[in-house]
Protein backbone atom coordinates (compact mmCIF):
# COMPACT_ATOMS: atom_id res chain seq x y z
CA UNK A 1 0.00 0.00 0.00
CA UNK A 2 2.81 1.87 0.48
CA UNK A 3 1.77 4.35 3.54
CA UNK A 4 3.79 4.63 6.59
CA UNK A 5 2.21 4.10 10.17
CA UNK A 6 0.56 6.96 12.09
CA UNK A 7 0.78 6.22 15.63
CA UNK A 8 -2.34 6.33 17.05
CA UNK A 9 -2.52 6.38 20.88
CA UNK A 10 -5.75 5.26 22.49
CA UNK A 11 -7.79 5.94 18.77
CA UNK A 12 -5.80 2.59 17.94
CA UNK A 13 -7.57 0.61 20.36
CA UNK A 14 -10.72 1.21 18.60
CA UNK A 15 -11.32 -0.91 15.39
CA UNK A 16 -10.84 -4.19 17.53
CA UNK A 17 -12.94 -2.68 20.51
CA UNK A 18 -15.25 -1.67 18.00
CA UNK A 19 -15.24 -5.19 15.78
CA UNK A 20 -16.06 -6.90 19.59
CA UNK A 21 -19.06 -4.87 20.42
CA UNK A 22 -20.83 -4.72 17.58
CA UNK A 23 -20.43 -8.74 17.13
CA UNK A 24 -21.40 -9.35 20.37
CA UNK A 25 -24.35 -6.66 20.15
CA UNK A 26 -25.77 -7.96 16.42
CA UNK A 27 -24.04 -11.79 16.68
CA UNK A 28 -23.07 -11.25 12.90
CA UNK A 29 -19.78 -11.31 12.68
CA UNK A 30 -18.90 -10.29 8.96
CA UNK A 31 -20.68 -6.27 8.97
CA UNK A 32 -18.61 -6.33 12.79
CA UNK A 33 -14.94 -7.18 11.36
CA UNK A 34 -15.15 -4.82 7.85
CA UNK A 35 -16.91 -2.02 9.97
CA UNK A 36 -13.68 -2.29 12.54
CA UNK A 37 -11.73 -2.14 9.31
CA UNK A 38 -13.06 0.86 8.31
CA UNK A 39 -13.17 2.79 11.46
CA UNK A 40 -9.21 1.61 11.72
CA UNK A 41 -8.73 3.39 8.15
CA UNK A 42 -10.72 6.32 9.38
CA UNK A 43 -8.39 7.19 12.22
CA UNK A 44 -5.28 6.67 10.18
CA UNK A 45 -7.14 9.39 7.48
CA UNK A 46 -8.15 11.56 10.68
CA UNK A 47 -4.53 11.89 11.15
CA UNK A 48 -2.73 12.35 7.91
CA UNK A 49 -5.45 14.63 6.82
CA UNK A 50 -7.80 12.29 4.37
CA UNK A 51 -11.56 11.78 3.87
CA UNK A 52 -14.34 9.27 3.96
CA UNK A 53 -13.46 8.04 0.64
CA UNK A 54 -10.31 7.70 0.88
CA UNK A 55 -11.03 5.65 4.02
CA UNK A 56 -13.16 3.75 1.96
CA UNK A 57 -10.34 3.22 -0.75
CA UNK A 58 -7.92 1.86 1.89
CA UNK A 59 -10.01 -0.85 3.37
CA UNK A 60 -10.27 -2.56 -0.31
CA UNK A 61 -6.67 -1.62 -0.67
CA UNK A 62 -5.71 -3.54 2.72
CA UNK A 63 -8.04 -6.76 1.53
CA UNK A 64 -6.25 -6.67 -1.79
CA UNK A 65 -2.94 -6.72 -0.03
CA UNK A 66 -3.98 -9.38 2.66
CA UNK A 67 -5.53 -11.89 -0.44
CA UNK A 68 -2.50 -11.71 -2.26
CA UNK A 69 0.01 -12.12 1.00
CA UNK A 70 -2.30 -15.13 1.92
CA UNK A 71 -2.97 -16.80 -2.10
CA UNK A 72 -1.96 -20.25 -0.86
CA UNK A 73 -4.48 -20.36 2.21
CA UNK A 74 -7.29 -19.70 0.09
CA UNK A 75 -6.79 -22.03 -2.28
CA UNK A 76 -6.33 -24.86 -0.09
CA UNK A 77 -9.30 -23.96 1.85
CA UNK A 78 -11.12 -24.15 -1.99
CA UNK A 79 -9.59 -26.96 -2.73
CA UNK A 80 -10.05 -28.77 0.92
CA UNK A 81 -14.04 -27.13 0.74
CA UNK A 82 -14.03 -29.37 -2.86
CA UNK A 83 -12.22 -32.27 -1.47
CA UNK A 84 -14.90 -32.60 1.66
CA UNK A 85 -18.06 -32.44 -0.83
CA UNK A 86 -16.93 -34.95 -3.76
CA UNK A 87 -15.73 -37.14 -0.90
CA UNK A 88 -18.99 -37.49 0.65
CA UNK A 89 -20.92 -37.98 -2.36
CA UNK A 90 -18.64 -40.67 -3.32
CA UNK A 91 -20.70 -43.07 -1.13
CA UNK A 92 -17.27 -43.85 0.48
CA UNK A 93 -19.05 -42.75 4.40
CA UNK A 94 -21.87 -45.14 3.35
CA UNK A 95 -19.66 -48.00 2.35
CA UNK A 96 -18.07 -47.36 5.83
CA UNK A 97 -21.34 -47.28 7.51
CA UNK A 98 -22.20 -50.78 6.38
CA UNK A 99 -18.70 -52.32 6.76
CA UNK A 100 -18.32 -50.60 10.75
CA UNK A 101 -22.60 -52.07 11.19
CA UNK A 102 -20.89 -55.87 10.87
CA UNK A 103 -18.61 -55.38 13.47
CA UNK A 104 -20.50 -52.89 15.61
CA UNK A 105 -22.61 -54.81 18.73
CA UNK A 106 -23.07 -52.59 21.75
CA UNK A 107 -23.43 -49.04 22.84
CA UNK A 108 -19.62 -49.00 24.32
CA UNK A 109 -17.70 -49.97 21.04
CA UNK A 110 -20.66 -47.85 19.01
CA UNK A 111 -19.85 -44.46 21.03
CA UNK A 112 -16.15 -45.77 21.08
CA UNK A 113 -16.37 -46.15 17.22
CA UNK A 114 -17.60 -42.96 16.76
CA UNK A 115 -15.22 -40.88 18.34
CA UNK A 116 -12.50 -42.73 17.19
CA UNK A 117 -14.06 -41.87 13.23
CA UNK A 118 -13.84 -38.58 14.79
CA UNK A 119 -10.26 -38.17 15.40
CA UNK A 120 -9.67 -39.68 12.19
CA UNK A 121 -11.33 -37.00 10.11
CA UNK A 122 -9.52 -34.19 11.19
CA UNK A 123 -9.02 -31.86 7.82
CA UNK A 124 -12.09 -29.76 8.66
CA UNK A 125 -15.11 -29.56 11.35
CA UNK A 126 -18.16 -29.61 8.68
CA UNK A 127 -17.12 -32.61 7.14
CA UNK A 128 -16.33 -34.35 10.34
CA UNK A 129 -19.98 -33.75 11.62
CA UNK A 130 -21.82 -34.78 8.80
CA UNK A 131 -19.43 -37.19 7.58
CA UNK A 132 -19.10 -39.24 11.29
CA UNK A 133 -23.09 -38.49 11.20
CA UNK A 134 -24.12 -40.20 8.09
CA UNK A 135 -21.75 -42.85 8.95
CA UNK A 136 -22.54 -43.67 12.53
CA UNK A 137 -26.16 -42.71 13.05
CA UNK A 138 -27.89 -46.29 11.52
CA UNK A 139 -25.42 -48.13 14.06
CA UNK A 140 -25.86 -46.38 16.90
CA UNK A 141 -30.04 -45.96 16.48
CA UNK A 142 -28.95 -49.72 16.63
CA UNK A 143 -27.53 -49.38 19.47
CA UNK A 144 -30.11 -47.57 21.85
CA UNK A 145 -27.54 -44.42 21.61
CA UNK A 146 -29.59 -40.93 21.44
CA UNK A 147 -29.56 -38.78 19.22
CA UNK A 148 -28.40 -36.32 21.74
CA UNK A 149 -25.69 -38.25 22.67
CA UNK A 150 -24.33 -38.84 18.55
CA UNK A 151 -25.03 -35.08 18.33
CA UNK A 152 -22.31 -34.33 21.62
CA UNK A 153 -19.97 -36.88 20.11
CA UNK A 154 -19.96 -35.36 16.40
CA UNK A 155 -19.46 -31.78 18.22
CA UNK A 156 -17.02 -33.19 20.57
CA UNK A 157 -14.47 -34.61 17.65
CA UNK A 158 -15.26 -32.03 15.26
CA UNK A 159 -13.25 -28.76 16.46
CA UNK A 160 -11.32 -29.67 19.29
CA UNK A 161 -10.24 -32.06 17.03
CA UNK A 162 -9.64 -29.73 14.04
CA UNK A 163 -8.06 -27.36 16.59
CA UNK A 164 -5.19 -29.64 17.81
CA UNK A 165 -4.15 -31.08 14.18
CA UNK A 166 -1.64 -29.72 12.42
CA UNK A 167 -2.91 -30.71 8.45
CA UNK A 168 -6.43 -28.95 8.87
CA UNK A 169 -8.10 -25.57 7.90
CA UNK A 170 -7.76 -24.71 11.30
CA UNK A 171 -3.95 -24.76 11.61
CA UNK A 172 -3.31 -22.96 8.67
CA UNK A 173 -5.95 -20.01 9.88
CA UNK A 174 -4.19 -19.86 13.08
CA UNK A 175 -0.75 -19.96 11.72
CA UNK A 176 -1.68 -17.23 9.16
CA UNK A 177 -2.97 -15.29 12.51
CA UNK A 178 0.35 -15.92 14.12
CA UNK A 179 3.14 -15.03 11.72
CA UNK A 180 4.79 -12.47 13.91
CA UNK A 181 5.43 -15.82 16.50
CA UNK A 182 6.30 -18.25 14.47
CA UNK A 183 3.36 -19.43 11.92
CA UNK A 184 2.78 -23.03 12.07
CA UNK A 185 5.57 -23.73 14.44
CA UNK A 186 4.10 -21.42 17.09
CA UNK A 187 0.55 -23.27 16.33
CA UNK A 188 2.12 -26.69 17.18
CA UNK A 189 3.87 -24.90 20.33
CA UNK A 190 0.07 -24.07 21.19
CA UNK A 191 -0.99 -27.66 21.33
CA UNK A 192 -0.51 -28.64 24.86
CA UNK A 193 -1.60 -25.92 26.22
CA UNK A 194 -5.30 -26.08 24.15
CA UNK A 195 -6.32 -27.85 27.03
CA UNK A 196 -10.21 -27.66 26.03
CA UNK A 197 -9.34 -29.66 22.84
CA UNK A 198 -7.23 -32.06 24.78
CA UNK A 199 -9.57 -32.69 27.94
CA UNK A 200 -12.71 -32.76 25.91
CA UNK A 201 -11.20 -35.64 23.88
CA UNK A 202 -10.44 -37.08 27.51
CA UNK A 203 -13.93 -36.93 28.73
CA UNK A 204 -15.43 -38.30 25.12
CA UNK A 205 -13.73 -41.61 25.89
CA UNK A 206 -14.54 -41.53 29.34
CA UNK A 207 -17.94 -41.44 28.55
CA UNK A 208 -17.71 -43.71 26.05
CA UNK A 209 -16.31 -46.47 28.03
CA UNK A 210 -17.99 -45.87 31.57
CA UNK A 211 -21.33 -45.50 30.31
CA UNK A 212 -22.02 -42.61 32.61
CA UNK A 213 -23.71 -39.28 32.20
CA UNK A 214 -25.10 -36.37 34.43
CA UNK A 215 -27.49 -33.80 33.75
CA UNK A 216 -30.04 -33.54 30.57
CA UNK A 217 -27.99 -36.21 28.64
CA UNK A 218 -28.78 -38.99 31.52
CA UNK A 219 -32.30 -37.98 30.99
CA UNK A 220 -32.46 -38.04 27.31
CA UNK A 221 -30.14 -40.98 27.84
CA UNK A 222 -32.61 -43.09 29.84
CA UNK A 223 -36.09 -41.79 28.00
CA UNK A 224 -34.77 -42.03 24.48
CA UNK A 225 -37.44 -40.72 22.45
CA UNK A 226 -39.27 -42.21 19.87
CA UNK A 227 -38.24 -39.91 17.60
CA UNK A 228 -35.00 -41.50 18.35
CA UNK A 229 -35.70 -44.51 17.01
CA UNK A 230 -34.50 -44.91 12.84
CA UNK A 231 -36.71 -43.14 10.68
CA UNK A 232 -35.74 -45.07 7.42
CA UNK A 233 -32.24 -43.52 6.36
CA UNK A 234 -31.69 -42.23 3.02
CA UNK A 235 -30.49 -44.82 0.33
CA UNK A 236 -27.50 -45.78 0.22
CA UNK A 237 -24.89 -45.19 -2.67
CA UNK A 238 -24.37 -48.93 -3.45
CA UNK A 239 -21.48 -47.99 -5.85
CA UNK A 240 -19.38 -46.43 -2.39
CA UNK A 241 -16.31 -48.56 -1.08
CA UNK A 242 -14.73 -47.83 2.26
CA UNK A 243 -11.39 -46.72 -0.11
CA UNK A 244 -13.43 -44.01 -1.27
CA UNK A 245 -13.60 -42.24 2.05
CA UNK A 246 -9.76 -43.51 3.06
CA UNK A 247 -7.68 -43.11 0.29
CA UNK A 248 -8.21 -39.29 -0.74
CA UNK A 249 -7.26 -38.76 3.26
CA UNK A 250 -4.23 -40.43 3.47
CA UNK A 251 -3.13 -39.22 0.10
CA UNK A 252 -4.26 -35.76 1.91
CA UNK A 253 -2.32 -36.65 4.90
CA UNK A 254 0.81 -38.00 3.42
CA UNK A 255 1.19 -35.81 0.67
CA UNK A 256 0.85 -32.62 2.71
CA UNK A 257 3.78 -33.44 4.70
CA UNK A 258 5.73 -34.35 1.49
CA UNK A 259 4.76 -31.31 0.45
CA UNK A 260 5.56 -29.22 2.55
CA UNK A 261 8.77 -31.22 2.95
CA UNK A 262 9.55 -30.36 -1.08
CA UNK A 263 8.75 -26.29 -0.53
CA UNK A 264 10.62 -25.85 2.58
CA UNK A 265 13.91 -27.67 0.64
CA UNK A 266 13.75 -30.73 2.98
CA UNK A 267 14.95 -33.04 -0.51
CA UNK A 268 17.71 -30.64 -1.32
CA UNK A 269 19.22 -30.78 2.47
CA UNK A 270 17.32 -28.45 4.36
CA UNK A 271 16.36 -29.85 8.42
CA UNK A 272 13.05 -31.07 8.10
CA UNK A 273 11.74 -28.98 10.87
CA UNK A 274 12.62 -26.20 9.44
CA UNK A 275 11.70 -27.11 5.87
CA UNK A 276 8.04 -27.85 7.18
CA UNK A 277 7.64 -24.22 8.67
CA UNK A 278 8.95 -22.51 5.77
CA UNK A 279 6.19 -22.31 4.06
CA UNK A 280 3.52 -24.82 5.20
CA UNK A 281 0.05 -23.24 3.64
CA UNK A 282 2.20 -24.44 -0.14
CA UNK A 283 2.98 -27.97 0.86
CA UNK A 284 -0.88 -28.20 2.03
CA UNK A 285 -1.99 -27.06 -1.00
CA UNK A 286 -0.63 -29.77 -2.91
CA UNK A 287 -1.43 -32.24 -0.20
CA UNK A 288 -5.25 -31.03 -0.43
CA UNK A 289 -4.62 -31.10 -4.33
CA UNK A 290 -3.38 -34.96 -4.62
CA UNK A 291 -6.11 -35.99 -2.81
CA UNK A 292 -8.52 -34.61 -4.77
CA UNK A 293 -7.05 -35.83 -7.88
CA UNK A 294 -7.11 -39.35 -6.34
CA UNK A 295 -10.34 -38.78 -5.46
CA UNK A 296 -11.16 -38.30 -9.23
CA UNK A 297 -9.25 -41.45 -10.24
CA UNK A 298 -11.02 -43.36 -7.68
CA UNK A 299 -14.55 -42.03 -8.84
CA UNK A 300 -14.86 -41.41 -12.53
CA UNK A 301 -13.34 -44.47 -13.98
CA UNK A 302 -15.62 -46.70 -12.07
CA UNK A 303 -18.68 -44.14 -13.21
CA UNK A 304 -19.58 -43.42 -9.18
CA UNK A 305 -19.54 -39.62 -10.84
CA UNK A 306 -19.35 -38.49 -14.10
CA UNK A 307 -16.65 -35.87 -15.16
CA UNK A 308 -19.45 -33.28 -14.82
CA UNK A 309 -20.93 -34.23 -11.55
CA UNK A 310 -17.36 -34.83 -10.12
CA UNK A 311 -16.57 -30.83 -11.03
CA UNK A 312 -20.25 -30.03 -9.97
CA UNK A 313 -18.92 -31.18 -6.62
CA UNK A 314 -15.62 -29.07 -6.97
CA UNK A 315 -17.71 -25.92 -7.39
CA UNK A 316 -20.19 -26.56 -4.25
CA UNK A 317 -17.25 -27.15 -2.40
CA UNK A 318 -15.62 -24.08 -2.80
CA UNK A 319 -19.16 -22.23 -2.15
CA UNK A 320 -19.01 -23.88 1.18
CA UNK A 321 -15.53 -21.93 1.72
CA UNK A 322 -16.99 -18.42 0.93
CA UNK A 323 -18.34 -17.57 4.45
CA UNK A 324 -15.02 -18.75 6.50
CA UNK A 325 -12.70 -17.01 3.76
CA UNK A 326 -14.53 -13.72 4.34
CA UNK A 327 -14.21 -14.40 8.13
CA UNK A 328 -10.60 -14.95 7.58
CA UNK A 329 -9.73 -11.98 5.43
CA UNK A 330 -11.78 -9.01 7.32
CA UNK A 331 -9.53 -10.46 10.41
CA UNK A 332 -6.30 -10.17 8.40
CA UNK A 333 -7.61 -6.56 7.04
CA UNK A 334 -8.18 -5.58 10.78
CA UNK A 335 -4.92 -7.40 11.93
CA UNK A 336 -2.80 -5.80 9.03
CA UNK A 337 -4.81 -1.99 9.84
CA UNK A 338 -4.00 -2.60 13.80
CA UNK A 339 -0.33 -3.69 12.91
CA UNK A 340 1.00 -1.82 10.12
CA UNK A 341 -0.84 1.45 9.88
CA UNK A 342 -2.33 2.84 13.55
CA UNK A 343 0.17 1.22 15.91
CA UNK A 344 -2.30 -0.64 18.04
CA UNK A 345 0.53 -2.69 19.29
CA UNK A 346 3.13 -0.54 20.08
CA UNK A 347 0.07 1.23 22.40
CA UNK A 348 -1.01 -1.91 23.92
CA UNK A 349 2.48 -2.83 24.88
CA UNK A 350 3.10 0.48 26.36
CA UNK A 351 0.08 0.33 28.58
CA UNK A 352 0.42 -2.78 30.00
CA UNK A 353 3.96 -2.05 30.60
CA UNK A 354 2.32 1.13 32.40
CA UNK A 355 -0.18 -0.71 34.64
CA UNK A 356 2.35 -3.50 35.53
CA UNK A 357 -0.50 -6.09 34.24
CA UNK A 358 0.13 -9.34 36.55
CA UNK A 359 1.30 -11.76 33.32
CA UNK A 360 0.50 -14.67 35.19
CA UNK A 361 -2.89 -14.80 34.98
CA UNK A 362 -3.16 -13.13 30.82
CA UNK A 363 -3.97 -16.97 29.93
CA UNK A 364 -6.68 -17.28 31.99
CA UNK A 365 -7.83 -14.14 31.45
CA UNK A 366 -7.65 -14.63 27.70
CA UNK A 367 -8.95 -17.88 28.18
CA UNK A 368 -12.55 -16.63 29.94
CA UNK A 369 -12.83 -13.40 27.02
CA UNK A 370 -12.38 -15.84 24.40
CA UNK A 371 -15.01 -18.06 25.37
CA UNK A 372 -17.43 -15.20 26.35
CA UNK A 373 -16.79 -13.45 22.74
CA UNK A 374 -17.03 -16.92 20.71
CA UNK A 375 -20.27 -18.33 22.71
CA UNK A 376 -21.62 -14.80 21.59
CA UNK A 377 -21.11 -14.65 18.41
CA UNK A 378 -20.77 -18.40 17.03
CA UNK A 379 -17.98 -18.21 15.55
CA UNK A 380 -14.57 -19.52 16.81
CA UNK A 381 -12.62 -17.96 13.42
CA UNK A 382 -13.97 -15.01 14.07
CA UNK A 383 -13.06 -14.95 17.72
CA UNK A 384 -9.18 -15.91 17.63
CA UNK A 385 -9.14 -13.45 14.34
CA UNK A 386 -9.50 -10.95 16.53
CA UNK A 387 -7.68 -11.74 19.40
CA UNK A 388 -4.83 -13.55 18.40
CA UNK A 389 -3.46 -10.35 16.68
CA UNK A 390 -4.09 -8.48 20.14
CA UNK A 391 -2.64 -11.42 22.38
CA UNK A 392 0.69 -11.05 20.40
CA UNK A 393 0.98 -7.39 20.89
CA UNK A 394 0.23 -8.00 24.38
CA UNK A 395 3.48 -10.07 24.89
CA UNK A 396 5.81 -7.66 23.48
CA UNK A 397 8.79 -7.90 25.71
CA UNK A 398 10.59 -10.19 27.55
CA UNK A 399 8.06 -11.21 30.77
CA UNK A 400 5.44 -11.23 28.27
CA UNK A 401 6.80 -13.81 25.58
CA UNK A 402 7.54 -16.28 28.50
CA UNK A 403 3.32 -16.76 28.32
CA UNK A 404 3.03 -16.05 24.81
CA UNK A 405 2.39 -19.59 23.73
CA UNK A 406 0.29 -20.11 26.48
CA UNK A 407 -1.89 -17.14 26.07
CA UNK A 408 -2.14 -18.05 22.07
CA UNK A 409 -3.11 -21.76 23.34
CA UNK A 410 -5.94 -20.25 25.79
CA UNK A 411 -7.26 -17.89 22.98
CA UNK A 412 -7.62 -21.01 20.46
CA UNK A 413 -9.02 -23.10 23.73
CA UNK A 414 -11.76 -20.26 24.46
CA UNK A 415 -12.78 -19.73 21.04
CA UNK A 416 -13.29 -23.49 20.33
CA UNK A 417 -15.04 -23.95 23.91
CA UNK A 418 -17.87 -21.02 22.52
CA UNK A 419 -17.62 -22.60 19.37
CA UNK A 420 -18.88 -25.77 20.45
CA UNK A 421 -21.33 -24.87 22.38
CA UNK A 422 -23.10 -22.02 21.17
CA UNK A 423 -26.37 -22.38 20.30
CA UNK A 424 -25.61 -20.23 16.72
CA UNK A 425 -22.15 -21.89 15.92
CA UNK A 426 -22.21 -23.24 12.58
CA UNK A 427 -20.79 -26.63 14.08
CA UNK A 428 -23.58 -26.57 16.37
CA UNK A 429 -25.98 -26.42 13.92
CA UNK A 430 -24.15 -29.16 11.70
CA UNK A 431 -23.34 -31.47 14.69
CA UNK A 432 -27.52 -31.75 15.44
CA UNK A 433 -27.91 -31.99 11.64
CA UNK A 434 -25.45 -34.64 11.44
CA UNK A 435 -26.82 -36.94 14.14
CA UNK A 436 -31.18 -35.73 12.97
CA UNK A 437 -31.39 -34.52 16.58
CA UNK A 438 -33.59 -31.32 17.36
CA UNK A 439 -30.70 -28.49 17.60
CA UNK A 440 -31.80 -26.42 21.22
CA UNK A 441 -32.34 -30.65 22.58
CA UNK A 442 -28.12 -30.69 21.41
CA UNK A 443 -27.34 -27.14 22.99
CA UNK A 444 -29.31 -27.94 26.25
CA UNK A 445 -27.81 -31.66 26.85
CA UNK A 446 -24.37 -30.93 25.81
CA UNK A 447 -23.99 -27.56 27.67
CA UNK A 448 -23.18 -29.08 31.04
CA UNK A 449 -20.32 -31.15 29.72
CA UNK A 450 -18.96 -28.57 27.82
CA UNK A 451 -18.78 -25.96 30.46
CA UNK A 452 -17.65 -28.54 33.07
CA UNK A 453 -14.52 -28.85 30.67
CA UNK A 454 -14.02 -24.91 30.15
CA UNK A 455 -14.27 -24.63 33.97
CA UNK A 456 -11.17 -27.19 34.64
CA UNK A 457 -9.48 -25.63 31.78
CA UNK A 458 -9.91 -21.59 33.95
CA UNK A 459 -8.16 -23.46 36.92
CA UNK A 460 -5.52 -24.84 34.19
CA UNK A 461 -4.33 -21.61 32.47
CA UNK A 462 -4.00 -20.53 36.38
CA UNK A 463 -0.94 -23.03 36.32
CA UNK A 464 0.13 -22.45 33.23
CA UNK A 465 0.51 -18.48 34.15
CA UNK A 466 2.62 -19.83 37.28
CA UNK A 467 4.17 -22.73 36.13
CA UNK A 468 4.86 -21.70 32.44
CA UNK A 469 5.36 -25.71 31.44
CA UNK A 470 3.01 -27.69 29.21
CA UNK A 471 3.54 -30.88 31.12
CA UNK A 472 2.78 -29.68 34.70
CA UNK A 473 -0.11 -27.57 32.95
CA UNK A 474 -1.66 -30.21 31.31
CA UNK A 475 -1.34 -32.94 34.65
CA UNK A 476 -2.80 -30.40 36.48
CA UNK A 477 -5.79 -30.03 34.13
CA UNK A 478 -6.04 -33.66 33.85
CA UNK A 479 -5.97 -33.94 37.52
CA UNK A 480 -8.48 -31.34 38.34
CA UNK A 481 -10.76 -32.89 35.38
CA UNK A 482 -10.62 -36.86 37.53
CA UNK A 483 -12.10 -34.48 40.54
CA UNK A 484 -14.71 -32.90 38.58
CA UNK A 485 -16.33 -36.01 37.24
CA UNK A 486 -15.58 -37.91 40.64
CA UNK A 487 -17.23 -35.12 42.31
CA UNK A 488 -20.47 -35.20 39.53
CA UNK A 489 -20.63 -38.83 40.33
CA UNK A 490 -21.15 -38.52 43.51
CA UNK A 491 -23.59 -35.69 43.09
CA UNK A 492 -25.48 -38.26 41.11
CA UNK A 493 -25.15 -41.25 43.69
CA UNK A 494 -26.71 -38.94 46.20
CA UNK A 495 -29.51 -37.51 44.22
CA UNK A 496 -30.44 -41.36 43.47
CA UNK A 497 -30.03 -41.50 47.33
CA UNK A 498 -32.60 -38.79 47.92
CA UNK A 499 -35.28 -39.72 45.48
CA UNK A 500 -35.08 -43.06 46.25
CA UNK A 501 -35.89 -42.33 50.57
CA UNK A 502 -38.40 -39.98 48.96
CA UNK A 503 -40.33 -42.52 46.70
CA UNK A 504 -39.86 -45.03 49.94
CA UNK A 505 -41.86 -42.46 51.60
CA UNK A 506 -44.32 -42.09 49.48
CA UNK A 507 -45.55 -46.18 49.36
CA UNK A 508 -45.19 -46.05 52.98
CA UNK A 509 -47.79 -43.23 53.62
Amino acid sequence: MGMEMMEAGWLSILPPLIAITLALITKEVYSSLFLGVFSGMCVYCLLCGGNILQAITYVFDMIAVKIGENGYMIIFLVLLGSLVVVVTRSGGSDAYGRWAGKRIRGPVSAKVATSLLGLLIFVDDGFNCLTVGTVMRPITDKCKISREKLAYLLDATAAPVCIIAPISSWAVAVASEVEEAGGLNAFVRTIPYNLYAILTIVMVFFLSVTDFDFGPMRRAELKRDKDDAPQGEEALRKKGRVADLALPILTLIVCAILGMAYVGGFFQGTPFGEAIGANPTAGLTLGTFAALVTAMALYVPRRIMSVQEFMGGVIDGIKTMIPALTILILAWALGGVCREMIGTGIFVSHFVEGVKLPFSFLPAIVFAVAAFLSFSMGTAWGTFGILLPIVSMLCIGEEGASVLIPSLGAVLAGSVYGDHCSPISDTTILASTGAQCGHLRHVETQLPYATLVAAVCFGGYLAAGFFRNPWITLAVSVLLLGLALGAAALWQKQGHRIRAAADEKMNVS
